[in-house]
């Protein structure tokens, strides 16, 4: 049997967020160069290596907060995606709060001291399992 789906028009407020997040991982990927310029890390070099750089972790840092981000980015997109078909303004506020708390978390990560990531950017969860549960509810109510 199949499901008709009617996409709401507050589904606008979704893919507004997802252009958001692209500006913004756009955004650390540029910080990833210009940390590159700085601490003489060249392409295709993916982290740096301590013993032969003395700016090694400030580097990793600000490689590892961008990495970490897309490593989880085909779930978060597929979450807000899917479950904002059917909580469009809830999935579009999760996306928000995702989005900021991966800025924070990036922030934190660039200054060189791995633990400043989660103090204010750990609310990136609040957002990222907000998405998961949205989309399970429109996959239980899709079998239902």
């Amino acid at each position: 049997m199949a499901v008709a789906i009617e996409i709401p028009k507050e589904y606008g407020y979704v893919l507004l967020v997802l252009v958001f997040y692209a500006f913004l991982n756009v955004w650390m990927g540029i910080q990833v160069g210009k940390a590159r310029k700085k601490y003489k890390v060249p392409y295709p070099t993916m982290y740096a290596v301590e013993s032969e750089n003395k700016d090694a972790k400030l580097f990793n840092c600000v490689q590892r907060g961008h990495q970490n981000s897309l490593e989880v980015l085909p779930v978060f997109l597929a979450t807000l995606l899917v479950g904002g078909l059917q909580h469009p303004l809830v999935a579009a506020g999760l996306g928000l709060v995702y989005s900021f708390g991966r800025l924070f978390y990036f922030r934190g990560y660039a200054t060189g001291v791995p633990d400043n990531r989660m103090k204010l950017g750990g609310i990136y969860v609040i957002g990222y399992l907000g998405l998961i549960i949205c989309t399970a509810k429109l996959g239980i109510n899709l079998l239902c």
